[in-house]
Parts: structure tokens; sequence; C-alpha cells
């Protein structure tokens, strides 16, 4: 007597027998250790650059890393760079949170309606192609010179991501859940709190994400002008004080607090999803 298996159950079996066991599965410390070990090469091929090969006089000797990280550690236990490092992050924060004011709004619009989305696509995207740097003359004629004009360019930079990604989360949103919102009589204002805003949640921290990469590098340059503190002023100022070391040890600081910004985003990001 044959036995014959439906055709569903072999398909199952046969995609459980290819599948990779758990246990075989890289664990997370694995993974950590790849990038830890990208980082070690890049810390490589730099010291090979700037201590190896380059001549014992040679400038770039004080760019290398035997001279920045030391530099460096010995800049965070003192007074100047932790202040630097604060009022940089201030800026960054506030330019965000302007940012999301705006764009968060604006992007729930852009994506409910689709005549304001017409109307709107083609200004959008001429303005978000122009870079931020270049208002920076009239951004200071404006609002005079000190934080307001920084915080000008950053919210401008950060803004188009944020609309952009919270318009595109709007529009896929599942039409099924409108339509149970609007049988069970919910208001607009429930519809958005309960229904739009969850269903968005993760194309506006996607957006986020992309803001921070760009305001974070914006910002340097717009703190080098007309002001007397930040991580961009704080390059002048080395560079003027022919402190090199200090200087290759600021921007050190630079990539690292990027990297961490960026990591908080995507944790932050995990977070919502999971929790969605």
């Amino acid at each position: 007597m044959s036995i014959s298996w439906p055709t569903d159950a072999l398909t199952h079996a046969k995609r459980r027998s290819f599948q990779r066991p758990d246990w075989l599965a890289p664990p997370a410390w694995r993974n950590a250790a790849s990038g830890l070990g990208g980082l070690l090469a890049l810390l490589a091929l730099w010291w090979i650059g700037t201590d190896v090969l380059a001549s014992s006089d040679g400038f770039i000797r004080h760019f290398s890393p035997t001279a920045a990280i030391p530099k460096l550690i010995a800049l965070l236990s003192g007074p100047d760079l932790p202040v630097h490092i604060l009022v940089s992050l201030r800026r960054v924060l506030v330019g965000l949170g302007l940012a999301l004011a705006v764009g968060v709004p604006l992007g729930l619009a852009v994506g409910r309606f689709q005549r304001l989305n017409a109307a709107t696509s083609p200004a959008f995207q001429f303005l978000r192609m122009i870079s931020p740097l270049s208002w920076m003359p009239i951004a200071v004629m404006v609002f005079g010179v000190g934080d307001d004009p920084i915080y000008f360019m950053l919210a401008f930079a950060a803004v188009w991501p944020i609309v952009l990604n919270t318009a595109e989360g709007v529009r896929r949103l599942q039409p099924a859940w409108l339509s149970l919102a609007s049988s069970l009589a919910a208001t607009r204002w429930e519809t958005l709190r309960h229904v739009i805003l969850p269903g968005v949640l993760g194309h506006v921290l996607t957006g986020l994400r992309l803001a921070i990469g760009i305001v974070w590098i914006v910002l340097v340059p717009c703190e080098m002008l007309g002001v007397s503190a930040g991580l961009g002023y704080f390059i002048l100022d080395t560079r003027d004080r022919l402190a090199y070391s200090e200087l290759m040890a600021t921007v050190l600081m630079i990539g690292l607090l990027g990297f961490l910004l960026d990591a908080g985003a995507r944790a932050l990001y995990r977070m919502a999803t999971r929790n969605a």
C-alpha cells in the first residue's frame, strides 16, 4: 500500500530540511567581532600610512594615530573639548527637533492628500537639492551671527528626509485599517493617534536616521562661522594654534560621536518596530 503525502506537506518538509538550524546561525558576538575587525583594519591602514610609510620628519606624522589617540584621551579629560561636544550636540538636537516639528505634520498631510502631494512635490524636490551650506550667507544676514543661523541650516538639511519618509509611510498604510477606523466611527484625531501615527512610526524613524547623518555632516562647517564654541570652531582653533595632533583628535571625536548617534537611531528604530 502506498502512502501519498499532500503537496503542501512535502513542500513544507523540503523547506525545513534546507533551513539552517538555530544553533548554526552566527551569534551576535561574531557579528560584533567582524565589525571590530574592520575598525582595527582601518586603524592599521591609518598607522601604516602615517607612521610606517611616511618619512621620520614628514609633516603627515602629526596626524598619526600614535599622536592623535593619546591627545584625544587627554582632551577628553580636560575642560575644553567636553564643552565643545555638548554645544554641538545641543545644536544637533535643536535642529532635529525643529525638523521633526515641521517635517512630520507636513509629511502626514502630503501623504494623505494626493492633490497636495502633486502641488508640493516639484517644489520639495527643488529645495532639497539645494545644499544647506549655500544658505549660509543668507542665514547670517537674516538671523545674524550666532546659533540661530546654525539652527536654520541644520533644520533645513534634516527636514527633507523626514518629510519624504513620513509621506511614504502614510501611502503604505493598509487601507483596511483606515476603513476599520471609519466603520468604528473614529474621529480624525483618533484615527491619527491610533492608526496613522503608529503605522508611519517606522518610516519617521528611518527619516530621522537619515537626517542625523546629514545634520552631523553639515554641523561642522556651520560651526566655523561666527561662533565661539562647538567642534567646528575647535577645529579652526587647533589649526590656528598649529596643534595638529589636537586637530586630528577632534576629527576622531567627530567620527565617534556620529557613529554613536547613528547607533542610537538604529536602536530606537528596532525598539519601535519590535513593539509595533
